[in-house]
């Protein structure tokens, strides 16, 4: 009876261990995946929301959940494009309850607009083309406006941009074309009328 007694001791003592140490060989390569995408979800989240201390907001929210969820990740080869929904579904509900917030505003409250600068030269030294870029590109739907930031301002390749956000590459390519073309279609507005001044 007192070797029994002795033997589950060390028994749960070594299960602990060997708990232990696989959760640490998990906090390890959670810490190495952060290294390479820590980054790109404060860049995913700044292209939905425009807005730093939101985009850091989410971004840390972001890499918490995924930190308290990386054990159910099957494939951890996949952490880049898993991180990044989890970015963009945050940063989209951050973005929609903005938007609440920003309707129940009244009109007064809200900053006064500055006039545009009265020549091209004035305006490209201004940065008001920066702004207005900006602009044009909150005012793409969300789903376009990823794509276009993970593929045309980041540098992915389609392929990669697919994997991230789960979508078929058709639809990716899709996006990307309607986004870079309405994208276009408002900076030639506002181009044009820059001209006429």
């Amino acid at each position: 009876m007192q070797e029994l007694a002795l033997i589950q001791p060390i028994r749960a003592a070594e299960e602990e261990w060997s708990r232990d140490a696989a959760h640490a060989a998990k906090r390890r390569e959670f810490e190495e995946r952060l290294t390479e995408c820590g980054p790109l979800a404060y860049r995913v989240a700044r292209g939905v929301l425009r807005n730093d201390a939101d985009a850091e907001d989410v971004a840390q929210d972001a890499l918490l959940r995924a930190y308290r969820r990386f054990d159910r990740l099957r494939d951890a080869q996949r952490f880049r494009g898993w991180l990044v929904r989890i970015v963009f579904r945050l940063a989209l509900d951050r973005a929609r309850s903005a938007k609440r917030r920003e309707l129940r505003e009244t009109e007064w409250a809200r900053p006064a607009r500055r006039p545009a600068p009265a020549t091209a030269e004035e305006l490209a030294a201004s940065g008001e083309f920066q702004a207005h870029f900006d602009r044009a590109l909150d005012a793409l739907p969300e789903k376009l406006r990823l794509v276009l930031l993970l593929a045309a301002m980041e540098g992915h390749t389609l392929e990669e941009v697919a994997d991230m956000l789960g979508l078929p590459i058709g639809t990716v390519k899709s996006r990307l074309f309607v986004g870079r073309k309405k994208l276009a279609e408002k900076l030639q507005c506002y181009v044009t009328n820059t001209k006429k001044r």
